[in-house]
C-alpha cells in the first residue's frame, strides 16, 4: 500500500525515482506549489482552460455536423452524409465554421470547471471530515463538479449561443465579429443567455458524470487492472490510466447529456423559442438524433481533456493526489 502525507501525492517507491527524471514516479518534496494553495488552484484552472479549449477546437468539424443533424435531420441524415453536404456547399473551410466562439467559450468554461472543481472538492472534504468524505466520496465528486459547472456555464453561454447560430445558420453570419452585434441588435443580452438553463440541463449531468465516473474508474483500474500501486507507477503510466478512465467516463457523459444538447442546438438556432417548446417539438425520439456522433466526439474529447489536464500538472510539477484510500480510523471498526 502506498503511504500518503495529508492531501499530498504519495512518495516514490524508491529514492532513484526523483522528480528530476520527467517520467519517474512522483516525489512530493519537489512539487512547485502545495496542494490546495491559491497558486495551485489557479494553475489547475489554467490546465482546464487548455484541456477544454484545445480539445473543443480540434473537433469543431464533428461538432458542426452534429449540430446540423440535430436542427435539420432531413438534410443532414448522418455523420458521413453530413460532412459530404457541408463540403459540397461550403468547401473544406465550411467545416471550421464557429471555431472562434468555440475556442473562447470552452477555454473560459474549462478554467472554471476544473479550477472550481478542485476548490469545491477540498472545501466539501473539510466540511465532511476524513471518514465521511471517503464513505460518501462519489456524492462528494458529484456535488463538487455540479457546483463548479454551474459557474462555468455562465461563462460559456454567450459563446455557445454564437457558435450554434454561426454553425447552423450559414446565411446568418460567418464569423464571431459578424454574429455578435447582429444577435445583440435583434434580442439584446437575452440572445447570449437564453440558453443558459438548457446548458445547465446538459452540462451539469455531463460534468457530474465526467468527474465522478472518472474518479471511480481510476480507483477501479488501480485496484483491479494495474498490476502495481499508483505510487509505484511512472508518470507516463499514470497518464495512460488517466486516458483510459477519461474515455470510459466520456461515453457515459455523452448519453446522459445528449437530450439537453439537442434542445440547446435547436434553441440557439431559433429566435423567440423556449426550451419546453423545443422539447415538445422534438419529442422522445428526436432528442436522441446525433447520439452516435456525440458518443465518438465526447468519448475522445473527455479522454483528451483529462490527459491534457493531468499532463499540465506533470509539466508544472503540481501535486496529483492519490486515489481514495480507506482511512485507518474506519479500518479499526471492521
Amino acid at each position: 500500500m502506498c503511504g500518503t502525507h495529508g492531501s499530498r501525492a504519495p512518495q516514490a517507491s524508491s529514492a532513484g525515482q526523483s522528480w528530476g527524471r520527467p517520467w519517474a514516479a512522483a516525489s512530493p518534496e519537489e512539487y512547485s506549489f502545495e496542494y490546495g494553495s491559491p497558486r495551485y488552484l489557479l494553475l489547475c484552472g489554467l490546465g482546464g482552460m487548455l484541456s477544454c479549449g484545445l480539445t473543443h477546437l480540434a473537433i469543431v468539424p464533428l461538432d458542426l455536423v452534429k449540430c446540423r443533424m440535430q436542427v435539420d435531420p432531413d438534410k443532414y441524415k448522418g455523420i458521413f452524409s453530413g460532412f459530404g453536404v457541408t463540403v459540397r456547399e461550403e468547401g473544406l473551410r465550411g467545416l471550421a465554421r464557429g471555431w472562434a466562439p468555440t475556442f473562447i467559450g470552452y477555454s473560459l468554461q474549462g478554467f472554471f470547471k476544473f479550477g472550481l472543481y478542485e476548490v469545491f472538492k477540498i472545501h466539501y472534504k473539510k466540511l465532511l471530515g476524513e471518514e465521511k468524505a471517503y464513505t460518501w466520496r462519489t456524492t462528494l465528486y458529484l456535488a463538487a463538479s455540479a457546483s463548479a459547472e454551474f459557474s462555468a456555464d455562465v461563462a460559456l453561454a454567450p459563446m455557445e449561443a454564437v457558435k450554434v447560430r454561426v454553425q447552423t445558420q450559414p446565411d446568418y453570419a460567418r464569423t464571431l465579429r459578424e454574429a455578435v452585434p447582429k444577435m445583440y441588435a435583434e434580442e439584446g443580452l437575452w440572445a447570449f443567455y437564453k440558453g443558459v438553463a438548457p446548458l445547465w440541463m446538459r452540462q451539469i449531468p455531463y460534468t457530474t458524470m465526467k468527474f465522478a465516473c472518472f474518479e471511480r474508474t481510476v480507483e477501479a483500474l488501480y485496484k483491479y487492472v494495474v498490476p502495481k500501486p499508483q505510487c509505484e507507477c511512472t508518470k507516463a503510466e499514470q497518464l495512460g490510466v488517466t486516458f483510459v478512465a477519461g474515455y470510459i467516463a466520456g461515453i457515459f457523459c455523452a448519453i446522459v447529456s445528449h437530450p439537453a444538447d439537442s434542445v440547446v442546438s435547436v434553441l440557439n438556432k431559433e429566435k423567440g423559442s423556449t426550451a419546453l417548446e423545443v422539447l415538445r417539438r422534438l419529442g422522445p425520439l428526436g432528442v436522441w438524433k446525433g447520439l452516435f456522433a456525440r458518443i465518438i466526439m465526447i468519448g475522445t474529447l473527455t479522454a483528451l481533456q483529462w490527459f491534457i489536464y493531468d499532463s499540465v500538472k506533470v509539466y508544472l510539477n503540481l501535486p496529483r493526489p492519490p486515489i481514495a484510500e480507506e482511512p485507518a480510523s474506519l479500518k479499526k471498526h471492521k
